[in-house]
């Protein structure tokens, strides 16, 4: 399902990445007292009263002629274009100001929900002047301490109260799938060998596709929902707003898979920002199909297909779950077996074990190799079970969770793919206390 998207705006300087970071739960923003620090949109998930929602952070919007005043105002607009709720923030210390009236006359325009945050507002003196801002015209103004915490809560309540009404869109039940991978690896060219014609714009320029496009169709009596992302380019290679705008559908599109096909370029190889790319579907826990694209291109032995792979799983050791399939868009080599892969992958992705079956695991695997013990203190695990699919997700009760070394966690995570089915998918174990 669709997550509704907030936006942090307002002038430079007001503390809209400092917000944004103690939201988000980590520091994902640079904070830092400089104005213009954040020049690009920053993503991340939040959630509140167990409402998520994606955000975005933007950098200040500049009206003058400072460096990357133009690009940040843009950025600032795309992302209010995208948003559904607008968080604008200001400055208690500093404030009513030109430039926030300024800020505020875009916003008028957006006919989005805004909720004005007045940042700084850590003592009662300074809450008083908050009244001011109700000459912007944009609301009841809330203060808050983005530092301390203060406000926070009630700054949510009033974002999470003014998302649209999503429980009523309808949900197929097709298989969603979205292409990845750096610009020009062929995902355009692989929409259109298995739709059998050219549904998609394709184009040996590196980001030609711009948007995500939702492609429904039916392959061996099974409904898929296609989604062909623009190519995730590496920051510092993205130039174009509008190249900076289709990042962000991607990372929306993957949201909103089940299935990620992540196209590598056989001729050229794997490079650092594929790892980049790959890790954004890892990360959210859906479940992966390695697609290596114009293999045709390659003059091959009887090693070739063998030493490829032995560099993708080195390169790739977070990703040893997810199979790997060599094809050709152009002359269609192996691309009548994608949708039964994709099938694959999504039923293990689904899965879910009995509970009596995943204990029998576990206790044969403790068996085979017996739990650590840590400073004279020997780890316990009493029970295990799925709470959750897509992915599989296991609780493993224990008498201390600290006992529970990483490798040794990853020692039962081999024994449960060793004996159930769970190619193509990560799993997620979580160490809980029996208390």
């Amino acid at each position: 399902m669709k997550m509704p998207t907030v936006a942090f705006v307002g002038r430079p300087n007001v503390g809209k990445s400092t917000i944004f970071n103690r939201i988000a739960g980590e520091r994902i923003s640079i904070v830092e007292d400089t104005p213009g620090v954040t020049r690009d949109r920053i993503y991340a998930h939040g959630e509140w009263l167990t409402t998520e929602f994606a955000m975005i952070d933007t950098g200040g919007i500049q009206m003058d002629d400072q460096p990357f005043s133009a690009q940040i105002r843009s950025q600032a607009e795309i992302a209010i274009e995208e948003a559904d709720v607008i968080v604008f923030i200001v400055d208690a210390k500093s404030g009513l100001t030109d430039d926030d009236e300024q800020v505020a006359r875009i916003l008028y325009q957006s006919d989005k929900p805004i909720v004005l945050a007045v940042n700084k507002a850590d003592n009662p003196e300074t809450r008083e002047d908050i009244y001011d801002f109700y000459a912007l015209g944009v609301g009841d103004p809330i203060p808050i301490s983005g530092v301390h915490g203060l406000g926070i809560g009630d700054l949510l309540d009033k974002v999470v109260e003014n998302f649209p009404d999503l429980s009523g869109e309808v949900e197929n039940d097709d298989i969603r799938f979205s292409l990845i991978g750096r610009p020009n690896v062929g995902k355009s060219s692989i929409v259109n060998a298995l739709l059998g014609e050219d549904r998609v714009i394709v184009s040996d320029i590196a980001g030609t596709t711009r948007d995500a496009i939702d492609t429904r169709f039916v392959a061996n009596d099974i409904s898929f929902t296609m989604v062909d992302t623009a190519g995730i380019r590496k920051r510092g290679k993205v130039y174009e707003n509008t190249e900076r705008y289709s990042v962000m559908r991607a990372m929306s599109a993957i949201d909103q898979s089940d299935v990620a096909l992540f196209v590598i370029n056989a001729e050229e190889g794997i490079r650092e920002q594929d790892k980049r790319v790959a890790g954004y579907a890892h990360d959210a826990g859906k479940a992966i199909v390695i697609v290596v694209n114009k293999w045709d291109t390659l003059k091959k032995n009887n090693h070739t297909q063998a030493d490829f792979e032995k560099i993708i799983r080195d390169e790739f050791q977070y990703m040893t779950y997810a199979p790997i399939i060599f094809v050709s868009a152009k002359t269609k080599q192996r691309i009548d077996q994608l949708p039964d892969l994709i099938k694959r992958v999504y039923d293990n992705h689904e899965r879910r074990i009995q509970s009596s079956a995943l204990n029998d695991v576990i206790m044969d695997a403790i068996a085979i190799h017996p739990t650590p013990t840590v400073n004279t203190k020997r780890l316990r695990i009493y029970y295990a079970t799925q709470v959750a699919v897509g992915p599989p997700t296991f609780v493993i009760f224990v008498n201390d969770p600290e006992l529970m070394h990483f490798s040794y966690s990853r020692f039962l995570e081999n024994q449960i793919r060793d004996h159930f089915d769970f190619s193509g998918t990560p799993i997620r174990i979580i160490k809980r206390s029996r208390k």
